[in-house]
This record gives C-alpha cells, sequence and structure tokens, in this order.
C-alpha cells in the first residue's frame, strides 16, 4: 500500500509541486529535495520534511519520484557526486520513479546502470495532462519497467493520475511520451494551418473550436490550445522549447528504429522555425506564430 511507503520527491516546478502535494494530501510521509529551497516552502509547511541532497534523501525514504526537465537535470540528480547513486549503495527494493520527459534508450541505459550499481529498480513514467491536469490529481501516466516494480509504483502514482499503462519494459514509457507528443505537436500545426486558412478566407477563426466540437475533428488539443491560438493566448507555462525537446526524441527515435516519420520531421522543423524566429515564449503553440502574432 502506498501508506505504508516514505517518498521522496524531486522536482518542484509547477507539474511536480502540485504532484507532490497530492501526496502529501494521501497522508504519505514524503521528504524533497530542489535546487532552490524556495520552491519547497508551501511543501514543508503542509508536512514535507527537506533533505539537503538527493544522497540523503534516497537514505530516508523507500521510493524516490523524480519531475525534471530533461536528460541532463536527471543524470545529475541520480549519478551526480550527491546524487541519489551516491547515497543509494545497497538499497535493494528501494523504487526510483522518474516522470520527467528523457530519452528512451538513455532510460533504459540509466536504469541498468542504477540497478547495477545499487539495487534501486527504475520506473519511467512520463505524464500527460499538463499543470491542469497535475492540479486535479487526473493525470495520465504512461509507464515502462519490470510489472513487479510497477506494482510497487502504481499506489504512489495513482495519488495524481487517474490512468497509469504499464506499456512493457525500462524505455517504454518515454517511447509512448514520444508517441504521444508527436500525435500533440502534428495537431498543433495542423489546428494553426487551419485557423490561419480560415482567417484568410474571411471566416471568424475563433469559432472554429465550437463549430468542430463533438465531430471527429474535436479534441482537447482543439478545444484548449486551438482556442489559445486564436485568441493569441500565450500563458503556457513552458517554453516551446520543452516541445521541441520531446520532437526531437521522437524523430531521433525514429532513425534508430528505422520507422519512417515524414510528418514528425515536419512538424519538429516547423517548432524549430517558430523558435528560430523569436517565439520562444508562445510554448507549445509556437507554431501559430509562423502566421500571426495577433488574435485571428
Amino acid at each position: 500500500m502506498a501508506n505504508d511507503l516514505k517518498i521522496g520527491f524531486i522536482g518542484l516546478g509547477t507539474m511536480g509541486g502540485a504532484m507532490c502535494g497530492h501526496l502529501i494530501a494521501a497522508g504519505l510521509p514524503v521528504t524533497v529535495w530542489a535546487r532552490n529551497r524556495d520552491r519547497a516552502s508551501a511543501l514543508l509547511a503542509s508536512g514535507a520534511v527537506w533533505a539537503d541532497s538527493p544522497a540523503i534523501l534516497i537514505d530516508a525514504v523507500d521510493a524516490v519520484v523524480l519531475c525534471v526537465t530533461n536528460d541532463d537535470a536527471v543524470e545529475e540528480i541520480v549519478f551526480g557526486a550527491n546524487g541519489i547513486s551516491a547515497g543509494g549503495s545497497g538499497s535493494d527494493g528501494k523504487l526510483l520513479v522518474d516522470h520527467s520527459s528523457i530519452h528512451p534508450v538513455t532510460t533504459r541505459e540509466w536504469a541498468d546502470r542504477l540497478r547495477a550499481e545499487t539495487g534501486i529498480a527504475w520506473i519511467d513514467a512520463p505524464v500527460s495532462g499538463g499543470p491542469g491536469g497535475a492540479a486535479r490529481g487526473e493525470l495520465i501516466v504512461m509507464a515502462g519497467g519490470e510489472p513487479d516494480d510497477f506494482v510497487k509504483a502504481e499506489p504512489v502514482i495513482s495519488c495524481y493520475a487517474r490512468q497509469i499503462t504499464l506499456m512493457g519494459p525500462s524505455g517504454a514509457g518515454q517511447a509512448t511520451k514520444a508517441c504521444n507528443q508527436l500525435i500533440i505537436g502534428a495537431e498543433i500545426c495542423a489546428i494553426a494551418e487551419a485557423l490561419n486558412l480560415a482567417r484568410n478566407f474571411g471566416m471568424d477563426a475563433q469559432s472554429l473550436a465550437d463549430a468542430l466540437k463533438g465531430g471527429w475533428a474535436d479534441s482537447p488539443v482543439l478545444q484548449d490550445h486551438g482556442r489559445r491560438m486564436a485568441t493569441a493566448d500565450y500563458s503556457d507555462p513552458a517554453d516551446a522549447s520543452m516541445m521541441m525537446k520531446d520532437m526531437e526524441i521522437a524523430s531521433d527515435l525514429g532513425r534508430r528504429t528505422k520507422s519512417s516519420l515524414p510528418v514528425t520531421d515536419l512538424v519538429t522543423s516547423l517548432y524549430r522555425q517558430a523558435i528560430d524566429a523569436g517565439n520562444m515564449d508562445a510554448g507549445q503553440i509556437a507554431p501559430i506564430r509562423l502566421y500571426s502574432k495577433e488574435p485571428l
């Protein structure tokens, strides 16, 4: 049971802070670490305990949850001088759950290394649902790892997720997230084109999401991102580099597996064009800036 586990949490940004809050609300004993202790202040006030490093944290918990930005951040936290592996020697039975979105191949290599060096098992468990899903505790989680380790992790993850699926061995969760992102990226670019076409034909582009609601073209991407694109709402808390990173992971995975991904390659190039043109602040919907920076 999750309530029997002592949990560590690292990565207290918009997503991770909300997820960690759900663990505390569920009554789990939680220890936290962040590069900036100020990010942990609300969680510490809610009952979390502070650890001075990931190495110290792992010795105090049964499972540690990560939610950080990229491969470099995960590598430093896990294998750095004061990282989890430095404090986790002889930690058979302990568990690392990584909600970061990183490369599937790197994940597989690091999972094997961590188990060999410390005995700690690794579940890769990237999420979909954004800050809203994290706040509501309704994230979608796609996982990779050994079935027995997944069984241990599932009650913890269920504190902030409404759907958790084991997709295969180590790296499979990250590969599923790459599939998720290439679908979303393609949708965003297609919606941007459709909105621009509607505007150029003299239509009310801002009504497109209403007109298509309930039909086969409808989706959460259209209803959320599409509406924001139409009104030039660039309030996404993440910059466009996060989506660019995910698209590049998908493209690289396609090359490694000899999988043809012409749409993904095109979408990746459109994000790159948008970023190169100075549209980093537009977040996931940066491709709309290839057509307009004003409401459509």
